[in-house]
C-alpha cells in the first residue's frame, strides 16, 4: 500500500532551517525520507542539528549575501525542494518604523526570497521541483503595530503567486501563512518588549489565535510536507493559512 507524503531521494534545501519553524521542516522532511541542507547564519545550531538528521548537510549563510549564495548553488549539485524560511520580525506602527528597520525587513524576508529562489531556480526546474515559502497571516490582514512587517509578509504572498503563475507546470510555488507559532521568535520578542510581562503577554499571545493557544512548529512543518510531496501536485500558487481561526474571525 502507498505510503502518501513521502520525499524518498529527493534533496532539499530550508533556509533558517537551524531553529523554530524551519528546524521542524529539517526534522517532518528528514523523517519523510528527504536528504535535508540546513541553512542558516547559526554554525553552531546548524551543524547540531545535522548530527541528529541522517543524510543532512550544512551551508552557513546570510540569505542576502549573492555571492557565498551563488558559492552554495555551485556546490549542490541538484535540488527538489527549497523552502524560504529565514526572516525577521519588528514591532511598531508606521512612525515607530525607522528606515533602517523598514529596510532590514524588506531586504532579509522579502529580498532574501528573492535571491535564493533565483540562483536556485534552474535546478528546481532541472528536477520539476517544489518551493515553500514561510509568509504570514500578516502578509494576508492587518496586525497592529506590524507595519515593516506586514509589508514584508504581503510582498511574500504576492511574489508567490506570480511565480507560481510564470513557472506553472514547471516549478509549484506555495507559501504558508502561520498565525503566531510558539517558537525561539516569539521568545525573542518577549525578551525585547516585554521582558517584565513574559506571561502576560505569552497568553495574550495564546487567545489571539480563536482556538486559545498558539500554533506548534511541527504543526506548520507539516503542512510543508504535504505542500511538498506528490499528493499536491495539483496545489500551485496557494497562500494556505494555519493560524487556529485568526482569519476567519
Amino acid at each position: 500500500m502507498h505510503s502518501p507524503f513521502r520525499l524518498d531521494g529527493l534533496r532539499a534545501l530550508v533556509t533558517g532551517g537551524a531553529s523554530g519553524i524551519g528546524e521542524q521542516i529539517c526534522r517532518v522532511f528528514t523523517a519523510a525520507g528527504a536528504s535535508v541542507i540546513i541553512a542558516d547564519v547559526d554554525r553552531n545550531r546548524a551543524n547540531s542539528l545535522a548530527r541528529e538528521l541522517p543524510g543532512s548537510s550544512t551551508h552557513v549563510f546570510d540569505v542576502t549575501d549573492e555571492p557565498v549564495i551563488g558559492a552554495v548553488v555551485k556546490a549542490t549539485d541538484s535540488l527538489d525542494i527549497l523552502v524560504n524560511c529565514a526572516g525577521v520580525g519588528h514591532v511598531g506602527n508606521i512612525e515607530e518604523t525607522e528606515a533602517d528597520d523598514f529596510r532590514r525587513l524588506m531586504r532579509i524576508n522579502v529580498e532574501g526570497v528573492f535571491l535564493v529562489t533565483r540562483a536556485f531556480l534552474p535546478k528546481l526546474l532541472a528536477s520539476k521541483g517544489s518551493i515553500v515559502n514561510i509568509a504570514s497571516v500578516a502578509g494576508l490582514v492587518a496586525v497592529k503595530r506590524r507595519f515593516a512587517y506586514c509589508a514584508s509578509k504581503g510582498a511574500v504572498v504576492a511574489l508567490t503567486r506570480q511565480l507560481a503563475i510564470d513557472y506553472a507546470g514547471r516549478v509549484r510555488v506555495n507559501c504558508i501563512c502561520p498565525g503566531t507559532v510558539e517558537t525561539p521568535f516569539v521568545d525573542g520578542y518577549l525578551e525585547k518588549f516585554h521582558k517584565h510581562e513574559k506571561d502576560k503577554i505569552r497568553q495574550e499571545l495564546h487567545a489571539r489565535q480563536p482556538v486559545g493557544r498558539m500554533g506548534r512548529p511541527g504543526e506548520v512543518a507539516y503542512l510543508a510536507l504535504y505542500l511538498s510531496s506528490a499528493e499536491a501536485e495539483f496545489v500551485t500558487g496557494a497562500a494556505m493559512t494555519i493560524d487556529g481561526g485568526w482569519t476567519a474571525a
